[in-house]
């Protein structure tokens, strides 16, 4: 009886534990992006339960001991929209949750500018970032075109795909030049300078379908974590193969230039595992374009593309990452539209915003100071190619010991084939004959054009001994003189010197190490970064030769002949239609530049409300190498002994290496306080002491023993402080901060000419710029679908400190020191803001983007404001499935010309002065023609997108 007993009981306790296992498993899955790339620290939680998981470093998760029944699942994460799943249990397979990008949100979770990572709640900086489906639903021109919408941020692209400016905060000095854009700021690519000598930094960086995100700080600790970059980072971040295969392939189609000029792109991304448990994998992405451009110069305006490559692999206590990048691009620049009216500037009769004025298709050999010759072509324009090779390691050692270590080693090779400094060149000026040799050489001079012909008029050169400055030589225009543009200058022609160089050489290597440890509450961060850059450059301090066009859309070339007064007949410009080819030689520079830096960061969280983190950089900068300015050969017959073609009868050889090797080291500082005072509100306040060094442009100025001699290298002083409230709610997403910024020990000299047509630079100044201003970025969701996002920047920047010189007649003696302090500061607008309305349907997207540039002093001198403009975008698309979309973009859909940067009037070189251009002088010529920069005209592309 026991024995039944005791086998019924065993037999009922077996039913009731398999009653109980059958009404209890687990719940397993994994959580990727779109782009099928895991996502760790993703919240999963069963609703109405206590049950829930993190999703782990691959994106896995496992919700245990869950009874059998229907629930709904939700995942969440900074950065995507959260996800709501039906699921029964027993579960029959792992789940597979693809979260998508929250275009609303403003919290993400950012890496750059940080000792850890953060999200906006949780630091005590400024940040701003853009995910990848935010840059697939935009058109931009440029990488730095991506920017400007984030509140703080100045861009100017008008030149198109390279030479832009970017600058934050009024922090400006020194970058309004678009070749040295970039002067405050870091601009990288997957956590190191795109390049360290900071000189053609856009040029080697191509936004494309293989960038994942781009992550912007603004000042903070920019000037911990930045090389030499107080102004804020911007950080351009690669896509990494997810752990399932997955494609993808834009091809983009369009018309720029107010619909007129065809575009081309194809985009293709690749990706995926290479081991069977996803812990290695690999991406492949890379582009190819070509455009007629937003202004056709009668070539492709851009042609070319990048591919990127890299592998990854994952183990359990680390991630190493290698990869590589080759880039070919070829990039024509936008030139300055002729323009009139101070009060309201618009582009003079005869001119129109699409036009081009650059050189046309032009080939010809520049010799390099009678040794050897590099090819000039103007097809190839600024021609950037690149070859990078990277490893990203992140290690962590336990009991809180992390290291990471970014490193790169790039060759980069740049050539210039273009025009410079483009404006009206009277033919009828002692300077259109002094620069290209011509002065004394008397007689009258004839102008035809190339294209069809037709003489354009002369000009006469004569001795005159009534002048009373100079040379005493008149020239006088012909009496039927009918030059193209004459409503703009009487008289004259585009001035298109060579901006020519051969291939400048470039290798560089950077690494960046840190190591941290992790307590409880503290986070302790040591590092360093070190740079080794060389670089040869061949010309391009100095033109090669001078062409003239006529003053109209796509320029013709102009050949010039001389009926001298001894009877001879000679050749001013060569077959090709340039003068004075090879000019006084050409310059030669050769430059090392080593930089080392160490930082030390901590991190203190006071309570669970209360962060605080202070951190310390020093930078220790050694360039050195020299400059080789060429020597002018006396007159000759020339290159082919025939003194009659004027245009070979010049040239150099190669001058004594002036020898250049300066150190300077800066010392920064950084410290920030964030308290929420709940899970939604939270203000922060932070201040910065960061300095600035001269860049590499600064040395290859210094083209003679006075200039090194008495050129000292002063690294500015750049001084911040910032405070911020902070509102994040699922609907309602508000960040308000307000900023001052001291900028100060800035130098600057003025390059004048004396009276024999060379230059002198006039005395260093030394001055200081001060900005507040205030930073407003919000969103409101006014559905799952419907949101409205939104920036803005009110800021008032001035002269703390300012003086200048001012050039009156060739030569030093009646220049004048002119005191500015107290003025506001050039091309910093008053307000900028967007508005960005957006609808994200289940097929159906759009969004209306309006961007707002306030009114912008023009010069320092506050002689006349660049008036407010407002551009607006336009996208629209519709996804027909998973795999296959549609998308139209059209940009700047009022055709809007928004002047963003200028040169003055008179035509060369005195339109180089901006500073020379006075109220009085404003006042006294209301409609003098000057020449201006303006925003890109309407451009319509449609680009089809499928995924595998």
């Amino acid at each position: 009886m026991k024995t039944i007993f005791k086998l019924t009981f065993a037999i009922f306790c077996f039913f009731v534990n398999s009653q109980v296992s059958a009404q209890e498993s687990n719940i397993t899955g994994k959580v990727v992006d779109e782009n099928g790339m895991p996502l760790p620290g993703v919240s999963i939680l069963l609703e109405g339960t206590s049950k829930g998981a993190v999703s782990d470093f691959d994106g896995n998760f496992s919700v245990n001991n869950v009874e059998a029944g229907t629930y709904s699942l939700i995942a969440s994460y900074i950065g995507y929209t959260k996800q709501k799943l039906n699921i029964t249990l027993p579960q029959t397979k792992n789940l597979l949750i693809t979260l998508k990008e929250d275009l609303s949100q403003l919290d993400e979770v950012l890496i750059t500018g940080f000792f850890d990572k953060r999200t906006r709640m949780e630091s005590s900086v400024a940040m701003s970032s853009l995910g990848a489906k935010e840059i697939a639903r935009t058109a931009p021109t440029s990488s730095a075109d991506l920017l400007k919408n984030m509140p703080g941020i100045y861009v100017n692209q008008a030149r198109g795909e390279v030479w832009n400016t970017v600058y934050s905060r009024g922090i400006s000095a020194g970058s309004s030049d678009n070749a040295n854009g970039y002067y405050y700021v870091s601009i990288q690519e997957d956590g190191l300078p795109v390049t360290n000598l900071n000189s053609s930094v856009d040029g080697f960086l191509r936004a494309d379908i293989g960038t994942a995100r781009v992550e912007a700080i603004r000042g903070g600790t920019a000037s911990i974590l930045g090389a030499n970059a107080p102004g804020g980072i911007f950080n351009y971040i690669t896509r990494e193969g997810g752990s399932e295969f997955a494609g993808e392939v834009r091809a983009k189609i369009g018309m720029e230039g107010n619909l007129k000029n065809p575009y081309y792109r194809t985009d293709v991304n690749v990706g995926g595992p290479l081991s069977k448990d996803g812990s290695l994998t690999y991406n492949l992405s890379g582009f190819y374009r070509r455009s007629d451009g937003a202004r056709h110069p009668g070539y492709p305006m851009n042609n070319g593309g990048q591919f990127r490559a890299n592998l990854v692999k994952k183990y359990n206590s680390g991630k190493v990452k290698v990869y590589a990048k080759v880039l070919n691009d070829k990039n024509a620049l936008g030139e300055f539209t002729p323009t009139s009216n101070w009060s309201n500037p618009n582009i003079v009769d005869g001119f129109n915003s699409s036009d081009s004025y650059y050189l046309p298709s032009l080939s010809l050999d520049i010799p390099i100071n009678g040794n050897d010759s590099f090819n000039f072509n103007s097809e190839d324009k600024l021609h950037y190619q690149q070859q990078a090779f990277g490893v990203n390691w992140e290690q962590d050692l336990g009991n809180g010991f992390k290291i990471t270590n970014d490193a790169r080693y790039q060759n980069m090779d740049f050539a210039s084939n273009i025009p410079a400094v483009v404006t009206p060149f009277a033919t009828d000026s002692f300077l259109f004959y002094a620069i290209p040799h011509l002065l004394f050489k008397q007689g009258t001079y004839t102008f035809t054009d190339r294209v069809s012909g037709q003489v354009l008029g002369t000009t006469t050169q004569a001795f005159d001994p009534t002048v009373p400055f100079g040379p005493p030589l008149s020239f006088t225009p012909g009496s039927n003189n009918n030059f193209p543009g004459a409503n703009v200058q009487d008289n004259s022609l585009f001035f298109l010197p060579l901006f020519g160089s051969a291939a400048d050489e470039t290798t560089e290597f950077m690494d960046n190490f840190t190591f941290s440890k992790k307590l409880d509450n503290m986070n302790f961060v040591a590092g360093a970064f070190y740079a080794k850059s060389e670089t040869k450059k061949t010309g391009l301090s100095q033109d090669h030769g001078i062409a003239v066009g006529t003053m109209q859309d796509q320029p013709h070339l102009v050949d010039i002949t001389l009926a001298g007064i001894d009877g001879n007949t000679y050749e001013v410009t060569d077959p090709n239609g340039v003068m004075d080819v090879g000019r006084s030689g050409t310059n030669i520079s050769s430059f090392t530049k080593e930089q080392f830096s160490w930082f030390l960061a901590w991190e203190w969280e006071i309570s669970e409300k209360l962060n605080f983190d202070v951190g310390f950089r020093h930078e220790s900068i050694k360039t050195a190498g020299y400059n080789s300015q060429s020597i002018p050969n006396a007159e000759s017959a020339g290159r082919d002994n025939n003194p009659l073609t004027l245009y070979d009868n010049f040239g150099g050889t190669e001058g004594p290496e002036l020898s250049i090797d300066k150190t300077v080291s800066t010392a920064s500082f950084s410290t920030g306080l964030n308290y929420k005072f709940a899970d939604n509100h939270a203000f922060y306040v932070r201040y910065s002491n960061g300095e600035k060094a001269p860049d590499i442009n600064f040395y290859l100025n210094q083209t003679s023993q006075f200039l090194i001699d008495n050129t000292i290298p002063y690294a500015q002083q750049v001084e911040q402080v910032e405070g911020g409230y902070k509102f994040n709610s699922e609907k309602v997403k508000v960040f308000i901060t307000p900023f001052y910024s001291v900028l100060s020990n800035i130098s600057e000299t003025t390059a004048f000419l004396n009276v024999d047509g060379t230059n002198y630079n006039s005395p260093i100044q030394f001055n200081t710029y001060t900005t507040r201003g205030l930073e407003i970025d919000g969103s409101y969701a006014f559905t799952d679908k419907i949101i409205l996002k939104g920036g803005a920047t009110f800021q008032n920047s001035k002269l703390k400190q300012f003086t200048t010189w001012i050039g009156g007649n060739d030569g030093p003696s009646d220049d004048t020191l002119l005191d500015l302090s107290g003025n506001e500061v050039e091309n910093t607008p008053y307000l900028m803001f967007n508005i960005n309305p957006m609808y994200n349907g289940e097929k159906l997207f759009g969004a209306v983007n309006i961007s707002y540039m306030g009114d912008r002093q023009a010069n320092n001198q506050n002689a006349w404001q660049m008036p407010a403009f407002t551009t607006v975008d336009l996208t629209v698309g519709y996804d027909f499935s998973e795999k296959l979309s549609l998308q139209a973009n059209v940009n700047n859909v009022l055709n809007t010309y928004g002047i963003l940067g200028w040169f003055g009037t008179g035509g060369f070189p005195a339109a180089l002065d901006r500073e020379g251009v006075s109220p009085e002088f404003v006042a006294a010529n209301p409609t003098s023609p000057f020449s201006s920069q303006g925003s890109m005209p309407r451009s319509l592309f449609l680009t089809a997108t499928y995924k595998f």
